[in-house]
């Protein structure tokens, strides 16, 4: 038994080391701001303003989003693809 850990061991040091994992650029960036009756969630990829989301204290949620030559425009619905799963449910 012991002759298999110790070979075990000497196989793991004879394996290349593996590169540090490289930050991904798409993936999206979020800057979070607060100000007295709204919090702003940015979302950005390759520094790009993708969205931003505007979560009013009182009220619900909207999407501030860009459109070619129209600067932002109001949306309620979000327009990127974000997986999003139900883990646990009560």
């Amino acid at each position: 038994m012991r002759n298999w850990i110790m070979a075990g061991l000497l196989a793991l040091t004879a394996l290349p080391s593996l590169p540090a994992l490289a930050e991904d650029d798409n993936e999206p960036q979020i800057i979070i701001s607060h100000q007295e009756d709204k919090t702003f969630y940015e979302y950005r990829v390759n520094g790009a303003v993708v969205e931003i989301k505007v979560v009013p204290k009182h009220g619900k949620p909207y999407y501030l989003v860009p459109v070619e030559g129209k600067g932002m425009v109001e949306s309620d619905h979000s327009r990127l693809r974000i997986p999003q799963w139900v883990i646990f449910q009560w």
